[in-house]
């Protein structure tokens, strides 16, 4: 290889190493008491009310933003979610209001609801454990990043 050439492909790898940083910053995500998880957005109707019906599993760093127009208690079910879930529920200014702890899916109807216990104008699920494992509190900040 001659020198150009090196030159060109250290060129080529530098550019990828900085690019690589910024295609993980793609698509929507959300920050928590310094953690960073994917998030799938729900902000219609239709996708609200689907959620993580019927998924078998939920990858690790990965959750569900539920974004909502207002700001009003919620009362989260688990209706046809087959796996456990913590539901943290968050006002307009992106602070944690309440938390519903290692939900479990409903196995029979009439299946229970988790309310908010105070207005909240989005609803983040994650799987089961992980509001604990990062110990989250009442008034610790959402980020959202789209």
């Amino acid at each position: 290889m001659n020198v150009r050439h090196l030159a060109r492909r250290g060129l080529v790898l530098a550019l990828l190493a900085l690019a690589l940083p910024a295609c993980a910053e793609r698509g929507p995500h959300v920050e928590l008491d310094g953690h960073r998880y994917a998030v799938e957005l729900a902000e219609d109707d239709a996708s609200r009310a689907r959620g993580l019906m019927e998924r078998t599993e939920l990858p690790a760093d990965h959750g569900m933003l539920f974004v909502f127009q207002d700001d009003a208690p919620r009362a989260f079910w688990m209706k046809n979610t087959k796996i456990p879930l913590d539901i943290l529920y968050f006002d307009a200014e992106l602070r944690l209001v309440s938390v519903q702890h290692d939900v479990q899916p409903c196995r029979a109807d009439p299946c229970p609801l988790y309310p908010s216990g105070a207005p909240a104008r989005y609803v983040l699920e994650l799987n089961a454990g992980e509001a604990r494992r990062i110990g989250v509190t009442s008034g610790d900040e959402l980020a959202i990043r789209r």
